[in-house]
């Protein structure tokens, strides 16, 4: 129960950032909103607001949608031919093209503001906890071992370079395999000098084959850090840019082969997950808002027919040729973007009850 509510808690934040940018700059640009639902499917219910907009929450809670007024449908796939010309002046399909993609863009761009002010928040007021250079668990026969480190030995320095966090050192271990460092250690209040020889250790990163630094420690205390305004701000918008360049570098990967594409989760796997990372607190949950909010706007601007980026494609070309592609063309195109994205959703379904064993434990049950 704990991990459904989660789930349905973070889908609803999100589909509700990205369906009231779409709904905002509609009512900007003089588009009447017909419906704004949370879900798909029957309503459970909602009310009606004074411009005539209804605002509901629906059955099926994976996704949601903006109906225009004029719109034969919620993914605006085709419009009403019976519109007089004084309704005209409120209809999504009769403003500028301009409009238009600006009303569709805003879904997409909704999502990365949201995960801007939430990584934002994360990092000036809830604070995020950071491992400080402490030694915890020493594992045996390692490099730590053999140079004499112990459990509560802090780190202050590599090779005369200071170390404030684990990660600092971390990093510099792990850019120095097989070459003799000296540690700086504070132990019991005495400052001792260690010579350490990082363990090469051989994995896949990026698609080949890496050789990186090993210790052979653990973090033994930890920290938690807040930043001010301004340099939360810019860490926002640094998290934003890593993660949406690791998404396009995870797709292009998959794409290419050299990423297992059992990776891809869907539903079932982002219900998991979002009630593993509420039981570890506020700070885990806003950072997997975040990440989530940033991969909605992504998949949303793919040129896929039915999702926003299929749209905006249509509206280049509109802009270009000086007239929209005809009526045959953007159902066909409609007709293939939703097989798309149906076959995708089945897809990562199928990935999610994999890793849960499902399919091995009917196995077994048929067995």
């Amino acid at each position: 129960m704990e991990t459904l509510l989660a789930f349905l808690f973070v889908l609803s934040v999100l589909v509700f950032v990205h369906e009231y940018g779409h709904y905002w700059v509609a009512i900007k640009n003089g588009v009447k909103v017909e419906a704004f639902s949370i879900g798909f499917g029957p309503e459970l219910f909602g009310w009606q607001d004074k411009k005539g907009t209804r605002w509901k929450v629906s059955l099926i809670p994976l996704g949601g949608y903006v109906k225009m007024f004029g719109d034969m449908n919620p993914a605006s796939a085709g419009h009403r031919d019976d519109i007089d010309a004084e309704e005209a002046k409120y209809a999504f399909h009769h403003k500028g093209v301009g409009a238009r993609a600006a009303i569709v863009f805003a879904g997409p761009l909704a999502n990365f503001i949201f995960a801007i002010v939430v990584f934002t928040v994360l990092f000036a007021a809830v604070g995020q906890q950071r491992a400080l250079p402490v030694v915890g668990e020493v594992l045996e026969n390692s490099p730590a071992a053999a140079a004499g480190l112990m459990t509560d030995d802090r780190i202050t320095g590599i090779d005369g370079q200071t170390v404030e966090w684990f990660s600092e050192l971390s990093e510099i271990v792990r850019a120095h395999p097989a070459e003799v460092l000296t540690l700086s250690v504070l132990r019991e209040g005495d400052t001792l000098a260690l010579s350490v020889t990082p363990e090469a250790v051989e994995a896949e990163e990026g698609g080949s084959t890496q050789t990186f630094g090993r210790l052979g420690i653990t973090a033994g205390a930890f920290e938690t850090s807040r930043d001010g305004v301004v340099d939360s701000v810019r860490r926002a918008f640094e998290t934003s840019y890593m993660l949406t360049s690791q998404t396009f570098a995870a797709i292009g990967e998959m794409i290419s082969g050299d990423r297992d594409s059992s990776e891809l989760g869907g539903p079932i796997r982002i219900a998991q997950m979002s009630g593993q990372v509420a039981e570890g607190g506020l700070g885990p949950l806003l950072f997997f808002m975040g990440y989530l909010s940033i991969s909605l706007g992504l998949i949303n601007l793919m040129p896929v027919p039915v999702l926003d980026g299929g749209h905006l494609v249509f509206y280049a070309v509109e802009a270009i040729r000086g007239k929209p592609l005809g009526a045959k063309a953007q159902e066909y195109g409609f007709r293939i973007g939703a097989g798309l994205v149906f076959s995708l959703i089945i897809f990562a379904t199928w990935n999610d009850l994999t890793q849960l064993g499902v399919f091995s434990f009917l196995k077994g049950l048929a067995g």
